[in-house]
């Protein structure tokens, strides 16, 4: 029986962002345990967050963790996190201040800081960056107030004000306001302001980059070359800030700036870095009217004085009107206050459950409660009952392992029987996807071999993570197999720390095909050959960009050992998935891209993708006047995709050699290596060792790779 795990838990809209907040005391002291708590809060593994109380957005992946605080100048301590979406993923390295505006209320009402009648003041530290931030609540009658008459764009209705009072924000990562010493950079023939006013920004008049800087943020994204442009800058002025090499951090953020409506506003995109936010950042509006209140700047005033002024900046969903403090004149003035105002509303307040999946072990706080397990029935088995008393603090794949370590005496009579059920096969990627035709295919032969029906089971989510951590749980009898390849069991693991492991949670069963990744580049850009793109990147690095199916998958990995090998720049762009980023390809939004053979082979037969090379070690029978990338001139970029049958540990060796001839006499079949041929990949089998030496190699050689690329899953 599953433990039942709950913690309190208020849901609130705060600015206009949405997230769950927590009193530090509700969540695991473990800081690993915590951050597992806050993804199954947020329902973090799938891309539209269906299990947990996230919207599918980054605006509404957030959680805001609250504390008495340790500073005796404070009321309360604000740790911000962002929480991923079709991955899982906490981030505590930014800030979020329009989450912030949420902390005043919830302390008041958790009984943090005492209210006042009419306003009560709450000056919370932010944890993320150190700053103090004084949250000016309406406390009417000695309550929280949520209903009101101001109205902030982005947000329906209108609700009570809550003003938000940056004190020292100022410099507050790289220890000074302009970083660079300058107020206006040159990089690249492009002046830019680098400032660190409650978040390090890089201006840049939008003009500059041949754009209005009105445009909604989807055109925004769709210019991929402006994007590349962008980035280039970026981590640029990222070492001239003295922050390093930025290439794998959110900061600093990019913005592009153009005239407002009038003297005291200023129009700014904002970038989150990679992609245009869809109104504008709470700490990024206070760094952009910092630069348009001082002098000096790419988005100064055309009057700017000292003493307290308001300034409008302009977003896409509207307007935030910021009230800055300058103190002194010219290139001495400096910026001493910033305020705005925010509203939130507390949307719900209970119990968050959450499910023991989440957890990598037996949570161990004592605040988090679990169901009382059922008494053992005097009908029970001895390894019934036991099962009964450890459950609540056994995870599934504990229970499962003591079974058949119980079992273990009988496991060849188990294996005679086997299988006695539906086995069911589980493909970590989407109905009608190579690896889906694969396992149907191996399927319909499989299946009348060992006397069972086989069903597939398509469980596609967070680059194969949620598939291979349910088979990893699965009860190891053999009647759960997964069709695991280079993705599951090598790169990602290889990317990120994941709650699997790819080899101590799995038995290996076979080999079942290999296959190369196709280079391909849009019709639309004017590349000839492998060798002119090599040369146009080395002549203007980040000219061009590259579309993968998400970070951790193959046509990332081999994109970035490609920019290794060749010694070129370019910028990378993830999508949630193979067929946008192909789309994306084939419309010129991206210019390069390494889809798997079976999903490239059929557009460059019609057109729409032009073929540059073969990522392997030979030419493809599909394709045979492609040149292999070592023929090109650019060698070891050798993404040899791999496929195989995994089942989950500790499955008894005997179902896995049963399993595992009866594999490879389904391979041996001609029908059955013509299908799989035809879908681009070469059949080639193996034994459980042998796949099992080769999960452990390839997971050495993408670590080596992540290593060297300094490549990170966000």
């Amino acid at each position: 029986m599953a433990a039942s795990i709950t913690v309190p838990c208020v849901l609130m809209r705060a600015g206009t962002s949405r997230g769950p907040f927590f009193l530090r005391e509700w969540l695991p002291d473990d800081e690993t345990q915590r951050d597992e708590a806050l993804i199954g809060a947020i329902g973090a593994s799938d891309l539209l967050q269906l299990d947990g109380v996230g919207g599918g957005s980054t605006l509404t992946s957030k959680v805001a963790i609250v504390s008495r605080s340790a500073r005796a100048d404070c009321d309360v301590d604000y740790l911000f996190a962002q929480v991923g979406f079709g991955t899982r993923s906490v981030d505590t390295r930014p800030n979020c201040g329009n989450m912030l505006s949420g902390v005043g209320p919830f302390a008041i009402e958790q009984g943090l800081v005492p209210a006042c009648d009419g306003a009560t003041r709450v000056r919370v530290h932010n944890v993320n960056t150190g700053a103090r931030i004084d949250v000016t609540v309406q406390t009417l009658g000695g309550r929280v107030r949520y209903d009101g008459s101001t109205r902030i764009d982005g947000v329906a209705g209108t609700a009570a004000p809550i003003q938000l009072d940056f004190l020292d924000a100022w410099g507050a990562v790289t220890g000074s306001v302009f970083p660079t010493g300058r107020r206006i950079d040159v990089i690249d023939g492009v002046e830019l302001t680098c400032i660190d006013a409650a978040m390090p920004l890089v201006i840049v008049r939008a003009a500059d980059l041949g754009v209005r800087g009105s445009e909604q943020p989807a055109e925004l994204d769709a210019d991929a070359a402006l994007l590349a442009r962008i980035e280039a800058l970026r981590r640029a002025a990222g070492h001239a800030m003295g922050l390093g090499d930025v290439s794998n951090s959110v900061v600093p953020k990019p913005v592009l700036v153009s005239a407002g409506d009038g003297e005291h506003s200023i129009t700014s995109r904002y970038f989150t870095p990679r992609r245009c936010h869809a109104s504008h950042a709470v700490t990024g509006a206070i760094g952009v009217a910092a630069a348009f209140a001082l002098p000096g700047t790419v988005a100064s005033a055309a009057a700017c004085r000292g003493g307290a002024r308001d300034v409008t900046v302009l977003h896409p969903q509207g307007r935030i009107d910021v009230a800055v403090a300058i103190e002194g004149e010219g290139g001495s003035s400096q910026i001493t206050r910033a305020a705005l105002v925010r509203t939130a509303r507390k949307i719900l307040q209970g119990d968050l459950h959450l499910p023991d999946y989440v957890f990598s072990r037996p949570a161990t706080k004592p605040e988090i409660a679990t169901a009382p397990s059922r008494a053992p029935s005097p009908t029970d088995t001895g390894d019934e009952a036991m099962k009964s008393i450890l459950a609540p603090v056994l995870t599934a794949t504990a229970v499962a392992t003591l079974a058949t370590a119980a079992g273990t005496a009988a496991a060849p009579a188990f294996a005679q029987a086997y299988p006695s059920k539906t086995i069911t096969v589980v493909v970590p990627t989407a109905a009608g996807g190579g690896n889906d035709a694969m396992a149907r295919t191996i399927a319909q032969k499989l299946g009348p071999l060992l006397g069972q029906t086989i069903i597939v089971d398509n469980r596609a989510g967070a680059n194969g993570s949620i598939a291979s951590e349910y088979v990893a749980r699965a009860v190891p009898d053999g009647h759960t197999l997964m069709l695991g390849y280079i993705a599951t069991h090598a790169m990602n693991p290889a990317l990120q720390k994941l709650r699997y492991d790819p080899v101590a949670d799995f038995e290996p069963v076979g080999l079942i095909g290999t296959s190369p990744t196709l280079m391909v580049a849009s019709p639309n850009a004017a590349i000839k050959d492998v060798k002119d793109l090599v040369a146009q990147l080395k002549a203007k690095p980040d000219r061009y960009a590259y579309a993968s199916a998400g970070n951790g998958t193959a046509p990332h990995f081999a994109a970035e050992l490609f920019k290794l090998n060749a010694g070129v720049v370019m910028l990378g762009v993830p999508y949630k998935g193979a067929a946008p980023a192909v789309s994306d390809t084939i419309g010129g939004q991206t210019q390069i891209m390494f889809p798997s053979l079976f999903t490239g082979v059929p557009h460059v037969k019609s057109g729409k993708l032009k073929a540059l090379a073969i990522a392997g070690p030979k030419r493809s029978a599909l394709l045979p006047d492609v040149p292999t990338l070592k023929e090109a001139g650019v060698d070891g970029v050798d993404v040899q995709q791999w496929y195989a049958f995994f089942a989950p540990a500790k499955t008894p060796k005997a179902v896995i050699d049963k399993l595992n001839k009866a594999l490879n006499q389904v391979l041996a079949d001609k029908e059955i290596i013509k299908r799989i041929e035809d879908h681009g990949a070469d059949v080639e089998t193996s034994t459980p060792e042998q796949l099992g030496a080769l999960v452990k190699s390839e997971l050495a050689k993408w670590k080596g790779v992540v290593q060297r690329a300094k490549l990170t899953a966000d």
